[in-house]
């Protein structure tokens, strides 16, 4: 899979022998776009807030503290439906606490420049995030 965010490019694994069912359900999304802003709780991450939105999976492979490049999907329930970014060390977490989320994508090309996208969402805000 594809994924740009910014002016950064990245090659992503599907994680289907870990989260079949998230990456069966958001590759029906595909192509798929929103806005990648900085996290507040989860360390070194950037995440895309999805509101009240349900994709129709529940845990799969829990984790909450994945290795920069492993994207998490985070189907709701304490917060809000996210999908967690990590560009370094992140703990994920809500304001009411820890959370875990899906493995279903892994960065397996681009993955050095996750500290630099990490940096431009900090300082200069939202990004444009796509998924092809």
């Amino acid at each position: 899979m594809r994924i740009t965010a910014g002016p950064f490019a990245f090659t992503a694994r599907l994680e289907e022998t870990l989260a079949p069912k998230t990456c069966a359900a958001f590759l029906r999304l595909l192509p798929y776009r929103q806005k990648l802003i900085h996290a507040r709780w989860s360390g070194e991450a950037c995440w895309i807030p999805l509101g009240d939105f349900k994709l129709g999976v529940g845990l799969e492979n829990a984790l909450a503290e994945p290795e920069p490049g492993r994207i998490l999907f985070y189907p709701g329930g304490i917060s809000e439906t996210e999908i967690l970014f990590p560009y370094g060390r992140a703990r994920f977490a809500c304001k009411d606490g820890p959370l875990e989320g899906n493995p279903f994508l892994t960065i397996v090309e681009g993955a050095d420049q996750l500290p630099e996208l990490g940096r431009l969402v900090l300082w200069k805000g939202a990004q444009e995030i796509s998924f092809e």
